[in-house]
């Protein structure tokens, strides 16, 4: 795909799918190749992107060999019919370009790209590592921004993005600010015609972002639920506010589930945070709750308890979330 093609299909749902693991800690890679089959049949003809080796996809936890057979699973599952865009994000820049030209070897239409974390780089080493990141590509193969505070401590700020979308090869951005007022700044910033500024943070916060024009989002929810999720995009690219609320509240519960399991679920070490990162385990459950693959995590992740599970089901069951 050329990448002004691709630019304009940056927009609809944008899947991060979840990555299940067997009980031994294994890579359930044929569990997934049914996650990815069903997914694909719902997503064929529609505005989806499929993300493999995203945050809560456990790159992190994964070898290279690992990741690797995952995106050419994905890729292969898909075979066109949805833009599958590879988590490739390393702490280095050296390590970044490697997985990124991995990818682009594999069949990804492009990579998503974390913000170097561990230590915050100065501006200019920001943008001296997106550079050469785009720069070690083929010309068609597109970069996204994965601009997340949360896990890097750093952020781009807009007049900087503003910059960075003027290298060719980077695309679009993942923007995970929790605030509106950052979003419409960094979507005034940037040109559009240089990138397309993406909700990182799912439904509830696209609800919000629609307002501004924001042309998709990031999701978990889409893993089990995709009809769902399409619909919250639907609404919000037609501006049908009074749907698209109906369909948040629908959701909502969910949210909350998640929540307030994270405040419980401990005691954690976080510093600064309300709970810890439990919200995986709940995605994981819920799509074997669904009939799908969600598998287990992976340390030092923890997984449910049966009676989370099961409070779980009931909040699915009242949200007629399945399979």
């Amino acid at each position: 795909m050329q990448l002004n093609g691709l630019k304009e299909q940056m927009r609809g749902v944008q899947v991060i799918l979840m990555t299940p693991f067997n009980t031994d800690g294994s890579l359930d890679l044929e569990g997934m190749r049914g996650n990815i089959r069903w997914l694909t049949e719902y997503a064929t003809d529609k505005e989806f992107t499929f993300i493999p080796l995203g945050s809560n996809s456990e790159f992190y936890a994964m070898s290279d060999e690992e990741q690797k057979a995952v995106i050419e699973m994905v890729v292969e599952e898909t075979a066109g019919r949805a833009v599958v865009m590879a988590g490739a994000g390393r702490a280095g820049t050296r390590e970044t370009i490697k997985i990124c030209q991995d990818a682009e070897a594999l069949g990804a239409d492009g990579a998503l790209v974390i913000l170097p974390y561990y230590f915050v780089p100065e501006e200019e080493g920001m943008y001296q590592h997106y550079k050469q990141v785009a720069e070690s590509v083929g010309k068609d193969f597109g970069i996204m921004v994965y601009n997340n505070p949360g896990p890097t401590g750093s952020w781009i700020k807009p007049s900087l993005m503003a910059r960075l979308a003027k290298i060719p090869n980077i695309i679009g951005v993942k923007e995970c600010t929790e605030y509106v007022e950052s979003y419409y700044d960094m979507q005034r910033a940037v040109d559009p015609k240089d990138a397309v500024i993406l909700c990182g943070n799912s439904e509830l916060m696209f609800s919000f972002e629609a307002l501004y024009g924001c042309p998709g989002f990031m999701c978990q929810i889409a893993n089990f639920a995709p009809d769902l999720s399409y619909s919250i995009y639907k609404a919000g690219v037609a501006r049908d506010f009074d749907k698209l609320t109906e369909l948040v509240d629908a959701v909502v519960p969910f949210f909350g589930f998640a929540s307030k399991l994270g405040a419980n679920h401990g005691p954690h070490t976080g510093v600064g945070v309300s709970g810890g990162n439990v919200e995986l385990s709940v995605y994981k459950a819920a799509m074997d709750i669904a009939g799908l693959k969600g598998g287990e995590v992976r340390l030092p992740l923890v997984g449910l308890k049966k009676e989370e599970k099961d409070d779980l089901r009931d909040v699915m069951r009242s949200m007629k979330i399945g399979r």
